[in-house]
């Protein structure tokens, strides 16, 4: 996935500050969750000099953020269960990252105990650039459709008299 990660987690978001609605922060949350696995490219970018394919980083093992997000779950219900919300949604929004990269990106599901990378779809190398590879196959027709509904939600959202959550960031 290329440009629907964001507008994933605002989807996301919305359905659940709909859900749980006045729960602070859910929305921040989600959006946040849903980009936080790429902050793996600073390190892609700065350190390893793009010699190491980012989804190997553990910041793109679905495993990680499932066994993380059951302890902060557990820390959360534990402290304040007020925030079970909006670390439901971060954990959620990181899940469902690491499901739209599967589409048409090898992501290693059961890493470290195995190494085997799994995608629905391999986008071939067509063009000399990777970025017109993926924008110029079917499956960037997922991420526009994705787009589509994050806009449509929030200008639904901007309607006046449109119902929106009470208390909710």
């Amino acid at each position: 996935m290329l440009i629907a990660h964001l507008p994933a987690g605002y989807i996301l978001g919305t359905f659940a500050q709909n859900r749980w609605p006045g729960r602070s922060g859910i929305m921040a949350a989600a959006m946040l969750g849903s980009v936080v696995p790429d902050l793996d490219m600073l390190y892609f970018h700065f350190v390893d000099g793009g010699r190491t394919h980012h989804h190997a980083y553990i910041t793109h093992w679905p495993l990680f953020w499932a066994g993380v997000g059951l302890l902060a779950l557990s820390v959360a219900k534990w402290r304040d269960p007020r925030y079970l919300a909006p670390v439901g949604a971060f954990f959620a929004a990181a899940m469902i990252h690491m499901i739209l990269d599967s589409v048409a990106s090898p992501i290693m599901w059961l890493m470290p105990f195995d190494r085997r990378a799994l995608e629905l779809v391999t986008v071939p190398a067509m063009y000399r650039n990777w970025v017109m590879s993926f924008m110029l196959h079917w499956t960037f027709a997922l991420e526009l459709l994705i787009c589509t509904w994050a806009l449509a939600l929030g200008f639904r959202r901007l309607q006046p008299g449109a119902a929106t959550p009470k208390n909710s960031t």
